[in-house]
């Protein structure tokens, strides 16, 4: 087959979970039935790659669109690049588009080629209130770009089935019409790797416990309540997180005053890694952690998670979106029950409830050694049982040929 690949995100521009499934999906779609399958991307940025059945075309635009918002530049950018993908593609069996950034290119491409059009959902719209802050009333038509997608595309595949869920309740698609395939993870790149010089290089202490949160700094990953939960923490115990790409600046500042405060009260409980930590540095940081946090208040699926289960560490996480498919409650971490106050509000009814809830959640895990090194045992089981790449590949490239032989 020839199968087109439509993303914002690819390497070397990743930024998110998005971008990270679209890169290892398509280096195992190239070994598929003896790599037979000719694969192309087109994706934003300046990349240019030709390799065995492989081909990588970036969609760099040379100028701008005005706007009477600044915020709405993001969206004319997008449609901009999108116009340019349509005019680039030459042929292809089959169409897969992930996230919004590429749904217009994909309806155009349905119509004007006569292919299949798939959607892999790794999140809706109407779920991420938050992106007003970015695009402004841009906002609203990004949601309806996604909708006309959903409603248009001849096959869906959901991340979760509480993705699944959601995009029957969001857009009113058919169940049958959409496909579980979760993410995976490379186990033999994400594996134990302990390497305690790394570790202390970003002034841990080694000999009290620590806990991890990996994120960017956006409120869809609950990095404020992260923040809150610091101070119900154990005495003994560490905070440390990796953020940084802020979504907006009015979020920097008001995560980085309330790690200030923290810092100013708690000493060297709270440690704040302000940049994008290495992977063999982030391998370290997994496999030293006693614990790894997830706070999400929206999370489709979660691979952080899976992540840090790799390297054999437990996992506190809230019990949101595709978390629970993951994370095992009681086996290999603990879930955080979450209320939301609403769709357009996704915080939760008592935050401060929630980040104790996080809090004496470490609390239990760390306080139980033999409990906890069980739990990381399971972890990393788990994930070579259930969640690899290969896996992936091999579902979503079935899915493909039942779409296309009808």
């Amino acid at each position: 087959m020839n199968i087109e690949i439509l993303t914002k995100e690819f390497p070397p521009h990743i930024y998110g979970g998005a971008g990270v499934h679209v890169d290892n999906l398509v280096r195992e779609l190239m070994k598929r039935d003896k790599g037979l399958h000719r694969i192309e991307v087109l994706c934003f940025g300046d990349q240019k790659e030709t390799s065995g059945n492989l081909n990588v075309i970036g969609i760099d635009a040379d100028f701008s669109i005005p706007t009477q918002d600044l915020r709405h530049s993001i969206l004319m950018d997008t449609f901009l690049r999108d116009l340019m993908m349509v005019g680039t593609l030459r042929q292809a069996d089959v169409l897969h588009c992930h996230t919004w950034y590429t749904h217009l290119a994909g309806c155009l491409l349905k119509q004007m080629m006569g292919i299949p059009l798939v959607l892999t959902t790794h999140s809706l719209e109407p779920h991420r209130p938050w992106k007003r802050e970015q695009l402004g009333t841009g906002y609203q038509a990004a949601s309806w770009i996604e909708k006309t997608a959903y409603r248009n595309a001849d096959g869906i595949i959901a991340v979760s089935q509480s993705m699944k869920a959601d995009v029957h309740r969001t857009y009113g698609i058919s169940m049958e019409k959409i496909e579980v395939i979760h993410n995976g993870i490379d186990p033999e790149r994400y594996r134990p790797t302990p390497n305690p010089a790394v570790v202390t290089s970003y002034g841990i202490d080694l000999d009290r416990p620590f806990v991890l949160m990996v994120s960017r700094i956006t409120r869809q990953k609950g990095i404020t309540h992260f923040l809150d939960s610091v101070k119900y923490l154990k005495p003994e115990i560490q905070a440390v997180i990796c953020a940084d790409v802020p979504d907006t600046e009015d979020l920097m500042r008001e995560v980085t005053e309330k790690m200030n405060d923290i810092k100013a009260q708690e000493m060297q409980r709270l440690i704040w890694i302000p940049e994008t930590v290495p992977l063999p540095n982030l391998l370290a940081l997994y496999t030293h952690a006693a614990v790894f946090v997830c706070p999400s208040v929206y999370e489709p699926f979660g691979l952080i998670n899976l992540e840090a289960m790799a390297c054999g560490t437990p996992v506190v996480a809230s019990e949101v979106g595709g978390i629970p498919e993951i994370v095992l409650d009681g086996r290999t971490g603990i879930l955080v029950p979450f209320k939301p106050i609403g769709p357009q509000d996704p915080g939760p009814t008592d935050p401060d409830r929630f980040a104790l809830a996080l809090a004496e959640a470490v609390n239990t895990l760390i306080c139980d050694p033999k409990a906890l090194e069980a739990m990381g045992r399971r972890c990393r089981k788990r994930v070579e049982e259930h969640f690899t790449w290969q896996i992936t590949a091999e579902k979503t490239l079935n899915y493909y040929k039942k779409l296309v032989n009808g």
